[in-house]
């Protein structure tokens, strides 16, 4: 009867032990995948952001290597030295063809004013007709024919001569009367804000005195000048 009730016991305690690993082993196993599961996830968010930490390099070094080409160009153009059309007002005889023979209309040869050679005039040879009696701004009595020279009083007798590129054509009437009666501060150039540039320049090719000429882009223009003595002097006027 012992014997039986310590057998029954002892079966039941195995019974009791063997679940009890059964729930541990679940619980366990539970335990396995769900930590699992947590690596994966990290592992995937790092993956991820690997991913994304790589797309990123790579567009930043995408946008170094487009910087560093577009400087290279830069600097290529910089160190060749780029080319530009201009004339030599030394060599212009004002035939009126840069305002006909350019391929833009109006012609990117515009009437530039070199203020330090300017006698701020009255009598204004690039502003006036010749035998102008009356010295006014009436239309009639202007040597330019589209009104692009603006006269304003600074005092008497001087006046100052600003040009209106806009609507100036490059005929160069000015230019022919400033030499001609004044001291030259009339002046015609390429302006390369509207100049583009040409391979072949048309009005270079049809220039009587062969006033065209290539010149650095870094110093696209040429204009004759005066003496330091007489700008400062100039320039003391014109305050």
């Amino acid at each position: 009867m012992i014997v039986a009730k310590t057998l029954h016991v002892a079966i039941a305690i195995y019974q009791t032990g063997a679940s009890c690993r059964k729930r541990i082993n679940t619980v366990s196993k539970r335990q396995s995948c769900i930590l699992l599961k947590t690596k994966m996830e990290e592992s995937g968010n790092s993956l991820k952001i690997n991913r994304r930490k790589f797309l990123a390099s790579g567009v930043r070094a995408s946008i170094l290597v487009g910087i560093g080409g577009m400087a290279a160009l830069v600097l290529e153009k910089t160190v060749v030295g780029e080319m530009v059309w201009q004339l030599d007002p030394a060599k212009c005889i004002q035939c009126g063809r840069c305002a006909t023979n350019c391929v833009l209309s109006p012609s990117a040869v515009k009437c530039t004013h070199v203020y330090a050679m300017c006698g701020y005039c009255d009598l204004c040879g690039g502003y006036f007709k010749p035998g102008t009696k009356t010295l006014n701004t009436a239309a009639e009595n202007q040597l330019c024919p589209t009104n692009a020279i603006k006269r304003k009083f600074v005092e008497d007798p001087f006046f100052e001569y600003s040009i209106d590129e806009p609507h100036c054509i490059g005929c160069a009437k000015c230019v022919k009367g400033c030499g001609s009666f004044g001291n030259g501060s009339l002046q015609l150039q390429v302006r390369h804000d509207r100049c583009v540039n040409c391979n072949q320049c048309s009005i270079a090719r049809n220039c009587p005195s062969e006033a065209f000429r290539r010149v650095p882009a870094s110093q696209p223009y040429l204009l004759r000048q005066i003496s330091e003595e007489k700008q400062i002097t100039a320039k003391t006027l014109r305050r």
